[in-house]
């Protein structure tokens, strides 16, 4: 199962070519110094968002925070399952996310 999130993950970051997929087993992206989306050890898939785009988003589509390795990742929105079967609109979620990253002082 993992094996195909991955994929699923690198087609997904493929879309968006104003940045790279990154990590070899904890797959990610970055840029501007800030981590931006996340795929964990469990298939599950995050996207950072700023505050207010969160709590937008928990109440659009139903979710909560991201966690990884056990942790609450503060900033990050899971994407739900169902998401997978829409790459497209999964990609425009992750370009506002890069945006927003992008927008932050540089680290």
């Amino acid at each position: 199962m993992w094996e195909k999130k991955l994929a699923l993950y690198d087609k997904l970051v493929a879309k968006c070519p104003r940045f790279d997929r990154k990590g070899k087993t904890m797959p990610y992206t970055s840029a501007n110094g800030y981590m931006f989306s996340q795929l964990n050890k469990d298939g599950e898939f995050g996207i950072r968002f700023s505050k207010e785009v969160q709590e937008k988003y928990f109440q659009e589509i139903g979710t909560t925070f991201y966690k990884s390795y056990g942790a609450t990742m503060k900033g990050y929105v899971m994407m739900p399952e169902s998401m997978w079967k829409d790459l497209d609109t999964l990609a425009n979620y992750l370009n506002e996310s890069y945006d927003y990253v992008m927008f932050l002082e540089p680290k």
